[in-house]
Parts: structure tokens; C-alpha cells; sequence
């Protein structure tokens, strides 16, 4: 949503306000965003004010929405820490915050204090067909260091302030590093308890901050264990695994209609010259054509990003700097 905050508010410092017009673009820009494309199931990040939100996507026809958590404010009208939300045209019949397993979490070096960066929310909704789903929104931490340097100490020379920093972003960063890892290892775990205890289809989306392929988050992904023979595999792993609908939408494509190349994924995110792809959709066997119990499968994986490779200013000055995941889920004949 980045930085979905109502005026007169300020997202993390006092100058930064929307004026009333801003305010009517970026909501306009969402309401018509929901209106051409028509999600039955939403998530979002950097919600400031879910209650504004809430209106918004009523409006839209979107009966059921819920948050776990609220943007944390200081000085009265500055908003810092925002929070996940989900909307529904099916009935939200269960909502909770995912906690972290504390001992698990003390079992892998953290402190027992440890908690995600933004809440994680559950919310079961009940959809057609298939009934009660649980969907998980996230928003993992940002790759943004945690250490901060004082770049205005005139104590120090300008080649220490550099070092400083340096070691700032060296050290900090991995710091982020581990805390996303982290967050979706526990997540990961509090997921597969939840499908052993409610046999449930699961659906993981949101920001990752992170591409799924580079180790850190590799492991939403499992699909194998050592020493499990093929017959076990098969007829209890994949109901505790998630699968990138991405992949699940490519299997359907060659399936369908074989090509020669294969579809490049679009992007999500964009910083200088290079790109990458931060949001996900992750789908439990219950979405996976070739599971033999499955109800759905992925027909069509879309990203909007028109805003971000082509903006129009009046149309897109107050959109959100991410490309939207977006993907269709059809009935198997």
C-alpha cells in the first residue's frame, strides 16, 4: 500500500502528510484497481489506517476484512510500524496472529523474546467449493540495515564516517537477514502445525522482501526429506508442503500448451537498474493440479505493474511501489 495513512497523520516523520488530493488519488487508484481486476481474496502491507481501509474495500464489495495489530504512534499524529491486512468476498470465519514458538526459537539461537517484525496474520475464510482456507499475510522485514550510524557526529572525519558506516550496513544487514529468515522458518513450522491439527488448505502471500531462490527463504519450499522412501513421500509430505503458484501456473501452461521458451516472470520490485520478485502467492497441494486430491488448480498467474514500468502521474503519483501478484484459481473438471 506503501504508507497507507490518513490525513492529517504522518507516516514516520512530521512533514510527511498527504494533502486531501493526494488522498483522493491513492484511494482512487486502489478502488480502481479492485474494480477492473476483482480479487475474491486481498492481502496488504503498510496499512496505517485499516479503518479508512475498511470503508474503502466495502465499498468495492468486500464484506470481511480484518487486521491483528495496530501502527504504533508517537506525538499524537505520527505513525510509525504498519500493519498487515486481508479483505474477502467470502466470509472471514476465523482471524489470529501467528505467534512464534519461543522454544523452538530459543532451540535456534534466538532470544525467547523473539517476535515477527509485523504480525502475522491468519485469517480462515471460507470458499466456494472447498471451505474453510487459512491465508496468511505477511510482510516480512525489509532488507533495510538495523544498525543506524549518526552521519551528522562532526566528531568523527569523513573517511571513519565511512567506515562506520560500512560496518553498519555489513553487520546490520545481516541482521535483517537473520530476523527474515527467522521469521519465515517459525512461520513456516506454526503453518504445518496448524494443516497437521485442521487437515486445512493453506495460502501464503505477501511481501517477502527477499526472492524465494536465494537460501534465505528457500526453505518455504521444501518438498524432500533424506531417508523418506517414495511411498511416504507421496502420500504424506506434500500435504505439509507450499508450493510458488508461479510454478504451479508454468506446469499448467506446458501442460496445455507446450512451448520452446520458457515465460519470464515479471518483476515485482524495482531499485536503480535492477529488479526482482519480492511478492509471492504460496499454494498447499490442495491448489496443485497434479495432486490427486486437489480441487483447484492455477489457471493464470498476472502481475500489475503498469504503475511502476509505465506511470502516468495523474493515474499513478500515489499507487504503491510494488507490482501486485494476482492469481486465478479454477475448479479441475
Amino acid at each position: 500500500m506503501f504508507n497507507y495513512l490518513e490525513p492529517p497523520n504522518a507516516f514516520y516523520e512530521f512533514e510527511r502528510i498527504y494533502s486531501a488530493e493526494q488522498w483522493r488519488k491513492k484511494q482512487h487508484w486502489i478502488a480502481e484497481y479492485l474494480h477492473e481486476f476483482q480479487p475474491d481474496i486481498i492481502g496488504f502491507q503498510e496499512v496505517f489506517s485499516p479503518e479508512s481501509l475498511e470503508q474503502l474495500v466495502a465499498e468495492q464489495g468486500y464484506c470481511y476484512f480484518a487486521v491483528v495489530d495496530e501502527p504504533h504512534v508517537i506525538d499524537d499524529f505520527i505513525y510509525k510500524r504498519p500493519v498487515v491486512a486481508i479483505a474477502s468476498r467470502y466470509p472471514i470465519v476465523e482471524v489470529a496472529a501467528v505467534e512464534a514458538n519461543t522454544e523452538l526459537a530459543l532451540s535456534l539461537g534466538l532470544t525467547d523474546e523473539f517476535s515477527f517484525s509485523r504480525k502475522v496474520l491468519r485469517a480462515t475464510v471460507d470458499v466456494p467449493h472447498m471451505g474453510n482456507c487459512d491465508c496468511y499475510v505477511v510482510h516480512f522485514k525489509s532488507k533495510r540495515s538495523m544498525i543506524e550510524v549518526d552521519d551528522k557526529n562532526i566528531s568523527r572525519t569523513p573517511e571513519q564516517t565511512i567506515i562506520e558506516s560500512l560496518k553498519a550496513q555489513v553487520a546490520g544487514g545481516w541482521g535483517s537477514t537473520i530476523q527474515r529468515g527467522s521469521e519465515a522458518t517459525l512461520l513456516m513450522i506454526e503453518i504445518i502445525a496448524r494443516r497437521e491439527t485442521t487437515g486445512q488448505p493453506m495460502v501464503l502471500m505477501g511481501d517477502f522482501n527477499n526472492t524465494l531462490t536465494d537460501g534465505v527463504l528457500s526453505h518455504l519450499l521444501t518438498n524432500t526429506l533424506r531417508f523418506v522412501s517414495a511411498i511416504d513421500r507421496d502420500a504424506y509430505l506434500a500435504k505439509y508442503c507450499l508450493q510458488d503458484a508461479w510454478d504451479l501456473f508454468q506446469v499448467a501452461v506446458s501442460n496445455e500448451t507446450p512451448q520452446e521458451e520458457k515465460i519470464q516472470r515479471t518483476p515485482t520490485h524495482y531499485f536503480g537498474a535492477s529488479s526482482s520478485v519480492l511478492d509471492y502467492i504460496l499454494l498447499s497441494c490442495d491448489f496443485d493440479a497434479s495432486y490427486h486430491d486437489s480441487l483447484y488448480q492455477v489457471s493464470a498467474y498476472d502481475t500489475y505493474d503498469r504503475h511502476l514500468i509505465n506511470p502516468i502521474f495523474e493515474r499513478d503519483g500515489e499507487s504503491t511501489d510494488h507490482g501486485i501478484a494476482l492469481v486465478t484459481l479454477t475448479l479441475r473438471s
